[in-house]
């Protein structure tokens, strides 16, 4: 059967990975050969330094966006941090092309709303003027206004700058979207985000890339249980 999802998978050739490579020493990466996409909107989670991050980079460089965000027309770079991994993936792409797609890294968003400014000065540009608003004003108003049907969203953290109460706008932005045949791959440790319904989440902890239930994740876990003990915790914590 073939597949929906514009991104349906990636394949890893390790042999085009250099063997010093410091991505054979993180588990999960180095442990994965394959790995496949049958949701709409496809959760990455885990500890600090497991590879989410690292493989959403990578697909999104071998995908054709620029490394540190926007649009696949984004050309610019102010540091080359990717690693070599997106010269070796391979991807599978499903039945339908893309009509649009954005590449959103939380850490570099301020170079793109940069860069955009300087794009938008062009014939037919139309200025977002994300330097005008909060942190979070932009990420939000990045969503409102480039999340559109049919399109690939691969998302870096995109909870860094926003409210809870601005998480639950984005995602309505997500759950519109996805419901418009558009595919999202989101790394987050957002236990908002995450209770998307009809969303599958990744874990990339305990050695390996394997899917996990909400209630499973660590976001979710130690949200619930530090409001739900939050004065045994802290006295523990602070005492100790």
């Amino acid at each position: 059967m073939l597949s929906r999802q514009l991104i349906s998978s990636v394949q890893i050739d390790w042999n085009r990975i250099s063997p010093n490579s410091y991505l054979r020493e993180i588990p999960a990466i180095s442990s994965l050969t394959e790995i496949t996409f049958t949701h709409p909107v496809t959760f990455f989670v885990g500890e600090n330094g497991s590879g989410k991050s690292t493989l959403l980079e990578a697909i999104a460089v071998a995908y054709g966006f620029n490394p540190e965000g926007g649009t696949k027309n984004y050309s610019f770079s102010t540091y080359d941090s990717h690693s070599e991994l997106c010269n070796a993936i391979r991807l599978s792409r499903g039945v339908r092309r893309a009509g649009y797609g954005y590449f959103l890294r939380a850490e570099s968003f301020y170079n793109v709303a940069t860069k955009e400014e300087e794009y938008s000065r062009g014939p037919g540009g139309r200025p977002q003027h994300f330097h005008e608003k909060s942190h979070g004003e932009s990420f939000l108003a990045l969503a409102q206004t480039s999340f559109r049907p049919n399109g690939l969203y691969l998302l870096d953290e995109p909870e860094a700058a926003l409210s809870p109460q601005r998480q639950l706008t984005l995602l309505l932005e997500i759950d519109r979207c996805a419901k418009e045949e558009s595919q999202f791959l989101i790394v987050t440790h957002s236990p908002i985000l995450l209770a998307l319904p009809g969303a599958e989440i990744l874990s990339f902890d305990d050695g390996q890339i394997h899917p996990c239930a909400y209630e499973e994740t660590d976001s979710y876990q130690v949200t619930a249980m530090f409001i739900n003990h939050r004065e045994q915790i802290l006295r523990r914590l602070l005492e100790e």
